[in-house]
């Protein structure tokens, strides 16, 4: 088989003659296969077998069909080496046994050694770079969204600790912010030298700040990391999480190539917030899985329509898989995505004569 690069393309706005797609947590619990799997392993202990881990992230491109694997880990991973410590409970999320909240909690953490605490993670991207046919993303949690766990101690709905440290303690808050803008330029550029061809930067919880909060608190750090990855040719994808409509028209600066939006704004309204520069991804409600294939093509119908207006568009859901979601939906899902996009597109190239 040809190597398929129709979500690089993508990324850097070239033309396609098919729509690429790739789904928010593809390798998960809505697979039979993974469930058994995490029967016998964690999470983390996946993570830790890279054998095991390439297993898993390979699983979506050959039941699926997706044009791009994303890597099998976790947001928290790399926070390991940074002296923290935590688990990854059921049914909760991250838990940080002792959490970060004290001016000499931030000095404490320590700069990420990749080759040392994580080449487990390095070596199965190497592994998937020598298997995979499709391009490989991997992936870092934003600063905000890391330290949202970090500081509550587990996931939160109000992020009143957060806010709490941010509002009261700003030399606190932005020592915490640079510790982590590092691990995550550090962290990612070790994931390309070692085969990623793209790397998102998930801010999965970001939308819960105002504009302005957005603008003070954590754009300048988000700022810093795409700017100290702008040398990489790899296509760079910021996805400011859930209800982040309002926060869009202040990435328009930003070095990154793709932005992710959520399904709660419309793909035209999503470009004209952040400007023609970048590339866009999403933004199906994953939760439209529950409803009749009918339904579900309906609505990917008129998202793909949307998103083919211009070049730079990537199929996606606004946020990640949920465990309850079907299989069968997600294999007739992405056939239809490819067939209905390669009709429209292949049309409009004949009606330009390209």
């Amino acid at each position: 088989m040809t190597y398929n690069d129709n979500f690089i393309k993508a990324c850097r706005k070239e033309q396609v003659d098919t729509l690429p797609v790739w789904y928010m947590r593809q390798a998960g619990r809505y697979d039979p296969d993974y469930r058994k799997i995490k029967e016998k392993y964690s999470l983390l202990e996946i993570c830790q077998q890279p054998e095991l881990a390439a297993e898993v992230t390979m699983m979506p491109i050959k039941k699926l069909g997706v044009d791009a694997a994303i890597l099998y880990s976790d947001i928290m991973n790399p926070v390991a080496s940074l002296g923290i410590d935590f688990d990854i409970v059921k049914d909760v999320g991250p838990v940080i046994h002792t959490p970060v909240r004290t001016a000499q909690d931030v000095e404490r953490l320590r700069p990420i050694d990749v080759e040392k605490d994580l080449s487990h993670i390095i070596q199965t991207i190497r592994i998937l770079d020598k298997e995979l046919e499709v391009p490989l993303i991997s992936f870092a949690g934003a600063p905000f969204t890391i330290a949202s766990y970090l500081i509550e101690g587990r996931p939160s709905k109000s992020y009143i600790r957060t806010k709490q440290l941010m509002y009261s303690e700003p030399i606190v808050w932005f020592a915490l912010m640079e510790k982590l803008g590092d691990m995550v330029i550090t962290y990612l550029r070790a994931h390309i030298a070692a085969g990623a061809k793209a790397v998102q930067v998930f801010d999965s919880w970001v939308g819960a700040l105002s504009p302005a909060d957005f603008q003070m608190y954590v754009l300048p750090t988000m700022t810093r990391i795409f700017k100290e990855l702008a040398d990489l040719k790899e296509p760079k994808i910021y996805f400011p999480g859930v209800s982040s409509g309002e926060l869009l028209p202040y990435l328009k600066d930003i070095q990154a190539d793709v932005i992710g939006l959520d399904w709660r704004i419309p793909i035209s309204v999503g470009r004209g917030r952040v400007g023609e520069r970048f590339a866009v991804q999403g933004n199906l409600d994953p939760y439209i899985l529950t409803a009749p294939m009918s339904v579900i093509e309906q609505q990917a119908k008129a998202i793909i329509d949307e998103g083919i207006q211009q070049p730079g568009y990537i199929f996606n859901l606004g946020h990640g898989l949920f465990p309850e979601a079907s299989l069968e939906k997600l294999k007739d899902l992405t056939t239809f995505i490819h067939t209905y996009s390669h009709s429209v597109l292949t049309q409009q190239a004949e009606k330009s004569g390209v």
